[in-house]
């Protein structure tokens, strides 16, 4: 089993006896370039103004991996999962250089036979700036990503979870996770217009990515099904809601998750059982605005479990008009 915790500073804990890390990501105030340290690959990335805010997000499994290096992608692997994680230098155009990011990962999926994409994280700095040509840096990095998803689907389309959000450093961190045995199934939100058919106001290409994925790994039972939840916000249909108000927006987003995982809306999908926002176990909440963050941490917290495990950033949001967003794991 694929299994996620979020460390903090000075309580890091140990790895338990028949884990083995596949990948940590360090969520602090420095950003570098992915490593492999500890035979598992680091990626450092620029999301907190002080050490003692900084989380690593450790991921582990029950069987050893291995470990390689190539067209700048760090990765390891065993004979059910890949963890893999890139950095895309900071520059005045992105879309070249993230097409060709996202096809070097498609052509290493392929490769390993881990074909089966299910979870991606997009870390953009100046993410609502605009580019060497005056287009959103976030729109730019779609239009390169969606070009590469062209050519790695027939239709373009078989997109997994995902999270585009802010940084506060240089260039794109990215990373994803993929699996070769489990079954997968990408599920949207009858709330919200999939984000592969936004209007061309978002942009010259569409955003790539479902709402969640569902993945059931080999030889697991109903009970051990996990469940990735993109990163969510306060959009309905394809439009931003109460741009003036933190509060009613993280209210949509909260109630965007609560009907996106919701046992009518997975059946629709073919998956058996529903959740509730009290089944998320990892959760990770982005705000644009220090001073919105005691509100939002009081709202989530109200609608998570109390053993939920949570971490918080103060960063820049894919939209402009955009005050929180929110992401999680169930399983």
């Amino acid at each position: 089993m694929l299994r996620c915790e979020y460390l903090v500073p000075g309580r890091e804990s140990g790895i338990q006896s028949g884990r083995f890390v596949i990948g940590d990501v360090v969520y602090g105030p420095e950003v570098s370039t992915p490593l492999t340290s500890g035979n598992a690959p680091v990626l450092s990335v620029h999301m907190t103004e002080t050490a003692d805010r900084a989380r690593t997000e450790r991921w582990t499994v029950d069987r050893p991996v291995r470990t390689g290096t190539e067209n700048g992608l760090h990765y390891a692997y065993n004979d059910d999962y890949l963890f893999c994680a890139g950095h895309i230098p900071e520059q005045e155009l992105y879309t070249d250089a993230t097409r060709a990011a996202y096809a070097a990962a498609f052509d290493l999926v392929e490769r390993l036979g881990h074909q089966s994409v299910f979870r991606m994280w997009n870390l953009i700095g100046r993410i609502n700036e605009p580019n060497g040509e005056g287009l959103e840096v976030y729109r730019d990095f779609c239009r390169g990503r969606a070009q590469a998803f062209e050519q790695y689907t027939a239709q373009g389309r078989d997109m997994p979870s995902a999270t585009g959000i802010g940084s506060l450093g240089g260039g794109v961190a990215f990373y994803f996770l993929a699996s070769r045995t489990g079954t997968r199934v990408n599920i949207e939100n009858p709330r919200q217009v999939p984000a592969y058919n936004y209007p061309v106001e978002y942009g010259p290409k569409s955003p790539s990515f479902a709402r969640a994925t569902h993945l059931a790994p080999r030889g697991a039972g109903p009970d051990e099904n996990l469940l990735y939840i993109s990163g969510t916000a306060g959009i309905l249909g394809h439009q931003t809601v109460h741009a003036d108000s933190v509060d009613k927006q993280c209210q949509v987003a909260l109630e965007n998750i609560e009907r996106l995982i919701s046992a009518s809306n997975l059946a629709q999908h073919g998956i058996s059982r529903g959740y509730e926002l009290s089944d998320l176990s990892q959760v990770k909440v982005y705000v644009r605005h220090p001073e919105h963050l005691a509100r939002v941490r009081q709202a989530c917290e109200e609608a998570f479990h109390p053993s939920a495990d949570i971490a918080w950033f103060t960063v820049d949001i894919c939209r402009s008009d955009l005050l929180v967003e929110i992401e999680g794991v169930i399983g």
